[in-house]
């Protein structure tokens, strides 16, 4: 007797679909000859490759329409949760500063220009994801967000801080720069106990997260990972491991979605 698939056709073994993990991206104008400044929905195709890689199916999750005018937080976590019906994992993905008024601050004079739609977006996302224990991963940017929407602060320049520029040394390039996962933690458990090299791209950094426990830092002593404890899969990295070829985390990120 044969065995109806998943699309209800056929016979022949039932195969099983890949998770389908959301990736958070920008609305930008952007130059895509012949057409110049045409909005657009943005993400680094690392991103996408890497969840590939890994076994996932990658789906962007563009902010609501700006046209439409400022959505409020109910109406966002309405729109998180009908999107999150559709997704096993999900990736809050890199980018621009998360804006000072989020976490009750004013803004440093290096912060960069604010993006009300996808602060709001994405600290959506991260707020019903956690409700809903879907597994996630925060990369730079996205371990900010994920730190805010906990009733979190960041620390806006780090070199005011620690006094060096190894996390941001050259604007427009990733470089690398030495993190050590902590022992017992989960990102120990996918990385290892010993110190390794990480592409880096972040003047900013997470000062307080509540809920989170520190997962790996710099030898600055700045944080570099944070995870949830109360969780199946629920982490951060400062770092940037999509621009990078270690693919452990998208890994460990499509498995766990694989699972749930």
């Amino acid at each position: 007797m044969g065995v109806v698939g998943e699309d209800g056709a056929g016979d022949g073994p039932v195969r099983a679909r890949p998770p389908v993990i959301g990736v958070s991206c920008y609305v930008e104008a952007v130059d895509r000859d012949p057409w110049r400044q045409q909005l657009s929905a943005v993400l680094p195709q690392m991103y996408l490759a890497h969840v590939e890689r890994a076994g996932g199916l990658p789906v962007i999750l563009p902010p609501p329409d700006p046209a439409l005018g400022p959505p409020s937080d109910d109406e966002l976590d309405e729109r998180a949760g009908r999107v999150l019906d559709g997704l096993d994992g999900l990736i809050l993905a890199g980018g621009a500063d998360v804006e000072a008024s989020r976490y009750a601050a004013e803004p440093h004079p290096t912060s960069q220009p604010p993006r009300p739609d996808r602060d709001g977006w994405e600290i959506a996302l991260a707020r019903v994801s956690e409700r809903r224990g879907i597994p996630v991963l925060g990369i730079c940017r996205g371990m900010q967000i994920m730190a805010v929407a906990a009733g979190g602060r960041l620390s806006q320049h780090l070199p005011d801080e620690v006094g060096s520029v190894d996390h941001l040394p050259v604007p427009g390039v990733y470089t690398a720069h030495e993190v050590r996962p902590l022992a017992g933690t989960p990102v120990a458990a996918i990385l290892g106990e010993e110190e390794l090299s990480v592409p880096t791209y972040h003047h900013q950094g997470v000062e307080s997260h509540p809920g989170y426990e520190p997962a790996a830092r710099h030898p600055d002593g700045t944080l570099e990972a944070m995870v949830d404890p109360g969780a199946r899969f629920r982490l951060a990295v400062q770092w940037h491991p999509e621009a990078g070829e270690d693919n452990r985390l998208f890994a460990a990120l499509v498995e766990a979605a694989r699972e749930r």
